[in-house]
């Protein structure tokens, strides 16, 4: 079987690459077409994959500042044509399905978002903070966008979502059915402590920019005077740090050989963000913690009231004070999370991937004329 993966772009890491590194892992030598490639400013690891560039990788500047090419990502994988493969595997959240593919080739897409610029404009910038007068003015494009997103989500043979909240999206905005596998995560990573080992500190660990909403975190903690701890850099950093009180404690970046530690000694776990899944509150809960999170995105998926977390119900620091007054971690079993973080592991993942892709091309060449 010849399969080519595919992936909007390679010039910073996060969730998104923790599943390209899974996909890569599970067919080796596949190889990997990208929009562009920050060879240097990305993990050393990455060097040995078999990644192949499209022409906007020579555009100045676009490593640091790809969001300013916005129009180019469209053309340039409309033109890769990728019929000459069995199986084109589509790791997107921007543009990346919207390659070429003939009848013979199975087109998988995992949808870990419909392009969220495209398709929620409207609260894209508002938690970027972008005004009137600049959305009036890329408000066309935007519509343009749409219009060729639709058209290439038409083209992909299968869709699959990494949460329920992804497969309503990909109903809603491109009329498409898909299937639910969750995105990977290291659970074997994370292990539980003995009870006196947990500490008196509640934890966020994420990118500070505005949409993660750390701010709720910050200001709830410290109108109760109950001690944070935040994990992680970004734009958002100042902001934070000018609404906290002395019980907020910002740490920076957590090294990943630091943070199975950080989460499995803290109270519980925060999560105060609207996210499309969610990895690091699976990973609280393997490491036998639970989590405070708002009700929405794919913390359903993964947050079960009682046995595994709570929620609060608005984005609104009131909201999540009332759950910190209410919460008590002695309620919650560590063994029992734990076990149902192994939900998301990554081997079910793999399992479930490959099974599927494996159905989708013999249910193609069952088809085909011999």
């Amino acid at each position: 079987m010849r399969l080519a993966l595919v992936h909007d772009w390679l010039n910073q890491v996060g969730g998104a690459e923790d599943v390209l590194a899974e996909m890569t892992a599970l067919y080796p030598g596949a190889p990997l077409f990208t929009s562009i490639y920050w060879r240097d400013g990305m993990p050393d690891a990455m060097r040995a994959w078999p990644i192949r560039t499209l022409w906007p990788d020579k555009l100045p500047g676009i490593h640091r500042h790809h969001q300013r090419y916005l129009p180019v990502y469209p053309l340039a994988f409309g033109g890769l044509d990728l019929s000459g493969y069995d199986v084109a595997l589509s790791n997107k959240s921007g543009f990346c399905h919207g390659v070429r593919t003939g009848p013979r080739t199975v087109h998988v897409c995992y949808c870990l978002a419909p392009t969220r610029y495209v398709w929620q404009f409207d609260s894209y910038m508002n938690r970027e903070r972008i005004g009137g007068a600049l959305r009036r003015l890329i408000r066309p494009l935007i519509g343009a966008l749409r219009r060729w997103d639709y058209a290439a989500a038409q083209r992909v043979t299968h869709f699959v979502a990494i949460s329920t909240e992804i497969q309503a999206r990909i109903k809603a905005f491109y009329g498409r059915d898909s299937t639910v596998i969750y995105p990977p995560v290291d659970v074997a990573r994370f292990q539980p402590v003995d009870p006196g080992q947990v500490e008196d500190y509640y934890l966020v660990v994420s990118r500070l920019i505005p949409y993660k909403r750390i701010d709720l975190a910050v200001q709830a903690c410290t109108r109760l005077n109950l001690p944070l701890v935040v994990g992680g850099r970004g734009r958002d950093m100042e902001r934070l740090q000018a609404m906290a009180g002395p019980t907020v404690r910002f740490v920076g970046y957590v090294p990943d050989s630091d943070l199975p530690g950080l989460m499995a000694r803290c109270r519980a776990f925060i999560f105060p963000g609207l996210e499309d899944f969610g990895i690091t509150p699976v990973q609280a809960q393997a490491a036998g913690r639970p989590v405070i999170a708002f009700r929405g995105g794919g913390t359903l998926d993964t947050v079960v009231p009682g046995l595994s977390g709570e929620f609060f119900d608005a984005p609104t620091v009131d909201a999540l004070v009332a759950a910190l007054e209410r919460f008590e971690a002695s309620r919650y079993d560590p063994a029992a999370m734990r076990a149902h973080a192994k939900r998301f592991d990554r081997e079910v993942f793999a399992h479930e991937l490959t099974a599927f892709i494996a159905r989708t091309t013999q249910a193609l060449s069952l088809r085909e004329p011999v």
